[in-house]
């Protein structure tokens, strides 16, 4: 399975006060298809990030691959 973990906008958002969940998704399934589990969320106005290291970690020894968003969140993170 072609696994990603990923930003995924969420809720009603005026303009510039965006908010993200960290999701992992299967990539041969659409864009706004359905996730597989959500790992934690960020928010850029305030700079919040709350991860699953674990849970992440788990994924990534699975093979899923990380967006460069989400690399940078957890090199931040530590």
């Amino acid at each position: 399975m072609a696994v990603h973990i990923r930003l995924r906008r969420i809720g009603k958002n005026p303009k510039g006060k965006p908010h993200f969940r960290v999701s992992v998704f299967d990539e041969r399934k659409g864009r706004d298809s359905r996730i597989i589990e959500e790992l934690g969320y960020y928010k850029p106005t305030t700079g919040v990030a709350v991860l699953k290291k674990e849970r992440i970690a788990t994924w990534e020894k699975n093979g899923a691959q990380l967006s460069a968003t989400v690399k940078s969140l957890l090199k931040k993170d530590k």
